[in-house]
């Protein structure tokens, strides 16, 4: 079996950012985060490890993991964390890191970045 064909553990990262701090707009951004990182990877909850969260300091309203469990995600730890606060930072975002087991090549995976965090990674194609 070729290296390429091998299942390993890889991690995904995603970003978006929130128009307000909502719990329901929360929900909303964090599942629509976590979908399109689902849909471009063709993942399932059993392919997964675990899902760090962060969140910048501005977001108050809501765990951003709750809408992973809201979403279906219920035999995956999730932790989440606060993100660093940096001069000229993205306000009202919230990241995730996704571990999971794949066989696709690093090359193939696709992050995701959505609404304004789009400009933290800007080498990567939407």
């Amino acid at each position: 079996m070729s290296t390429a064909d091998q299942t390993r553990v890889r991690a995904l990262r995603g970003a978006t950012t929130l128009d307000r701090d909502d719990r329901d707009h929360i929900m909303e951004r964090t599942q629509e985060l976590i979908r399109e990182l689902f849909e471009r990877n063709g993942l399932v909850e059993d392919d997964l490890i675990s899902i760090v969260f962060t969140a910048t300091d501005d977001v108050h309203s809501a765990y951003p993991a709750e809408a992973a469990r809201e979403a279906g995600i219920t035999h995956v730890p999730l932790l989440c964390a606060r993100e660093l606060e940096i001069d000229g930072g993205i306000p009202r975002c919230v990241r995730l890191l996704v571990h999971t087991y794949t066989a696709r090549p690093v090359r193939d995976l696709r992050h995701v970045y959505l609404h304004e965090a789009r400009q933290l990674r800007t080498d990567l194609p939407e």
